[in-house]
């Protein structure tokens, strides 16, 4: 029996008997954080050899910010915004694992086939395009499966749970289900930080997020610079790398498998520092 801790990547095992760092490219002009930074082919290739350079094992690159309230682009520029990427990542680094952060199917398989993407990172679990689900089972690629209350667009607007951590693994569970019937084998899963939950909700998750390992899956954390940091601390994204890594410290602690990070080089530090803690 194949380890669960292991994703098939263009038909290599893939093991998390480490964690491994997801590096974040936004190629967007409103991301919550580095919105628009990343234009030209200069800019993202320079980013790109960055995050690679610091030990980036995943690159996720991004065509559509997914912050509160955020204006979605249409399809034909989310990928217009992808392809650039896509080429340069490609054209210098085309032995990198590259990760499609998108909610749309069709983008998600222009992604894989034109654009080389192994791995597609779906913050709505399925729920904002009908057609994800089968497109991943015929992709036949690692899926990132998210837990979202509502969409971005109205997923802040007084979010409530019973229990939060109780309802996330109960929402994850269906939407395993669901993946395994149409033939998913790969999945990653990821409780949605910040993604129609308030601060209370994010820090019972970080909390209880060993409860994620009755799925047998690979956790990603992607806490970076979030508001659950910089609300507490008084601050702002800009200023929230500290609280991020002491974050992912926790993350790491409570079983997280895969940090995504803005910051590649401190959160390899953070793992380093997690593995001779163990």
């Amino acid at each position: 029996m194949i380890n669960a801790l292991q994703i098939n990547i263009r038909g290599k095992l893939y093991t998390f008997d480490k964690p491994k760092v997801m590096g974040i490219l936004n190629l967007t002009p409103d991301s919550f954080f580095d919105g628009g930074k990343y234009r030209g082919t200069d800019a993202i290739r320079q980013r790109i050899d960055s995050m690679i350079a610091e030990g980036a094992d995943i690159i996720d690159i991004g065509g559509c910010s997914t912050r509160p309230g955020a204006a979605m682009p249409s399809a034909d520029e989310e990928w217009h915004r992808l392809s650039e990427g896509f080429e340069i990542i490609n054209k210098y680094h085309p032995d990198s694992i590259v990760s499609v952060d998108t909610f749309r199917a069709s983008v998600a398989k222009l992604s894989v086939e034109q654009g080389g993407a192994a791995i597609v990172n779906d913050i709505s679990g399925g729920d904002m395009d009908a057609n994800m689900f089968s497109t991943i089972a015929q992709l036949h690629v690692p899926y990132i499966l998210m837990h979202i209350k509502g969409t971005p667009q109205n997923m802040q607007n007084n979010p409530q749970y019973t229990n939060v951590t109780d309802e996330v693994i109960k929402y994850l569970s269906e939407r395993v289900r669901a993946l395994r019937q149409l033939g998913v084998a790969d999945i990653i899963i990821d409780p949605g930080f910040g993604f129609g939950k308030t601060v209370e909700h994010n820090y019972q998750l970080l909390r209880q997020l060993s409860r994620f390992e009755v799925f047998n899956m690979p956790i990603l954390a992607a806490i970076s610079r979030k508001s659950m940091i910089y609300k507490v601390l008084g601050t702002d994204a800009q200023h929230s790398l500290n609280g991020t890594t002491a974050l992912n410290m926790i993350a790491l602690a409570n079983g997280a498998h895969l940090l995504r990070v803005h910051d590649v080089k401190e959160a390899k530090e953070c793992i380093a520092l997690h593995e001779m803690l163990k």
